[in-house]
């Protein structure tokens, strides 16, 4: 079994003690005392301050943080793109004062020009920073990089051809042909599923191999961090950011997924840097006053009896864990190929049944239909075979006794927090009276943790907090089922986590029978009674169903400490594996 050591050190430490050679140790990239501020007078705001920081060369570097930490900002002062109020950013000695090939940066964005085909765009960058080659030496260093990150057979295709995931690629193939001494990747690989973002951490880390880079990767994934780098530092958030420890990762490369999972170090390990960070998280937190408003006895119109005086908190819960309260009954999606000649039939035969307030996860790979069950669940996408049963009446259409949580909320931007969650509780509280319904608002929102938010319009709300209202919105309809599409998955951890413990703690209360769709398997075992686990598609269906028997109420600190939590991840990952060799 590989062996796994975690060292916990303070980031000031001394370039000395991070070498291994004392008195040979130069830094490549050294950060002293860097501060970053925006804005002016009253308006001015400390992103970054006194951020110390050595670099080996060779040495793979990942910094987590959360959204509004100032990752962006530091990895752009690096880049040379902004410049530090104050301290010294340094190269081989050398201030950093401009952007340069020697430094590659690739962002979030893929920043790719649509007109331009694969070959062309990664041509580029290699036509401006080798105009003194001859042009058959700058076509064959671009083919090789386009080669590089498989994309040889997709040189002469533009970006809309292209998947999200190749399209990153293109961008790293980019940074990779300017020939840098470092890396610097911003979050390249949040907005993409599971299994291109295993295959490109793969690819990046066998590129880093053969090209002996610098890396500095900042990720929001704490599994991504200790796969990839030799160190992984947090940036505690701001404002007045500053790095917290740092933990040196020695593990064996090249490093191995499921052997880790198997690995006690690595658990701790894990665990450490999690529990750091969820820490940081509950120093930030404050007190929202959530248990002052209370709900009104009255129940919604989407209920079967709803002219009876119930609590809206807790509808129809006398009969929970009835059987059979949501059945899929072979349940198939066949959509027309592109060119309209034959069919493809993307799910096929999903069957399941469910209790009443029972919290399914359905996992997958990008592709396998998990999205399209739940919008034939919702009643947004036709069903082409087959039927799905709530609480004893046919789905035909869309309907308030369903709340949908997509991964973009679909707020009105003009319109408040508050008003935005109105709009629904309207409709389904018709018979209530005014104040009835702005507690029903005001409680939801505020047990989301927008109790200070409330009149904040959407539009100046930030993403993690928009999907806040998503999820009290869905919540304040008191729905007979609850559908959460990917709530969480354009989050950073710290929010996505918070996030998780406000859905438990508010599902706790209410037992609404739940669906997740989720790609992360951490997520889907933290919130389930159960996963379904889908076949890749076409022709996708259930694989295997995993019961998840671990006390409730759940937290992620309570799930990381038992003993069976690494069983079922393992159960999941193996599942997927399996998938993406059939693939």
């Amino acid at each position: 079994m590989t062996a796994v050591k975690l060292k916990l050190v303070d980031i000031n430490t001394t370039a000395k003690q991070n070498s291994p050679s004392n008195d040979a140790y130069l830094p490549l990239v050294e950060l002293k005392n860097v501060c970053k501020s925006y804005g002016e007078g009253k308006n001015k705001t400390s992103i970054l301050k006194d951020i110390n920081l050595n670099i080996r060369e060779g040495e793979f570097i990942a910094i987590v943080g959360f959204s509004g930490s100032g990752k962006t900002t530091l990895i752009s002062t690096i880049a040379g793109l902004i410049h530090a109020d104050s301290g010294e950013v340094l190269k081989q000695g050398k201030a950093i004062t401009a952007p340069g090939p020697d430094r590659g940066v690739v962002f979030q964005n893929y920043s790719l020009m649509p007109w331009l085909t694969v070959f062309e765009n990664v041509a580029l960058a290699v036509d401006e920073i080798f105009k003194d080659w001859p042009a058959d030496n700058r076509k064959a260093h671009t083919e090789k990089y386009v080669r590089m990150v498989n994309l040889g057979a997709a040189m002469d295709k533009k970006p809309a051809e292209l998947s999200g995931g190749m399209r990153q690629r293109v961008n790293v193939a980019r940074a990779l042909a300017a020939n840098p001494d470092i890396l610097l990747l911003d979050e390249p690989l949040s907005a993409l599923d599971a299994l291109t973002r295993g295959n490109l951490q793969d690819e990046i880390l066998q590129i880093w191999a053969q090209e002996k880079k610098t890396v500095i990767l900042i990720t929001n994934d704490v599994d991504e961090a200790i796969y990839m780098a030799d160190r992984v530092i947090a940036l505690n958030p701001g404002p007045d950011a500053t790095f917290g420890p740092h933990f040196q990762i020695n593990i064996e490369r090249p490093r191995d997924r499921t052997a880790l999972n198997h690995n006690e170090e690595f658990k701790k390990c894990r665990a450490e840097i999690t529990q750091y960070l969820m820490s940081i998280g509950m120093e930030k937190a404050q007190d929202l006053g959530q248990d002052k408003i209370v709900l009104p006895n009255v129940r919604p119109n989407t209920s079967n009896d709803w002219n009876l005086d119930i609590s809206a908190l807790k509808p129809g819960q006398d009969d929970l864990g009835r059987p059979r309260y949501l059945e899929f009954s072979q349940l198939s999606k066949i959509y027309p190929t592109p060119d309209g000649n034959s069919t493809v039939k993307v799910v096929d035969g999903f069957d399941m049944k469910m209790k009443k307030g029972e919290f399914i996860s359905i996992i997958g790979h990008s592709g396998c239909g998990k999205s399209t069950v739940l919008s034939m669940t919702a009643g947004l996408n036709s069903i082409s075979e087959g039927v799905i049963i709530l609480d004893n009446k046919e789905i035909a259409n869309a309907g308030p006794d369903r709340g949908v949580v997509f991964q973009a909320p679909s707020l009105f931007p003009w319109l408040t927090a508050f008003e935005n969650v109105m709009l629904g509780v309207d409709k389904v509280y018709p018979h209530a009276s005014k104040s009835e319904r702005d507690d029903i608002v005001e409680y939801y929102l505020t047990r989301v943790g927008l109790g200070h938010s409330l009149h904040k319009k959407a539009g100046d709300l930030s993403n993690g907090m928009r999907q806040r209202v998503g999820i009290a919105r869905a919540f304040a309809l008191s729905p007979k089922l609850l559908l959460l599409d990917e709530p969480f998955g354009m989050l950073d951890s710290l929010t996505r986590w918070e996030l998780q413990e406000v859905l438990m703690e508010v599902w706790e209360r209410t037992h609404v029978t739940a669906i997740i769709v989720t790609h992360d398997v951490d997520e889907a075992i933290l919130l389930a009674d159960r996963v379904v686990m889908m076949t890749n598609g076409p022709h996708a269906k259930i694989g295997k169903i995993e019961a998840i028997d671990l006390p409730r109420p759940r937290t992620r600190k309570a799930l990381l400490a038992h003993p069976d939590y690494y069983k079922y991840r393992e159960s999941l990952l193996g599942f997927l594996s399996e998938c993406d060799r059939a693939h």
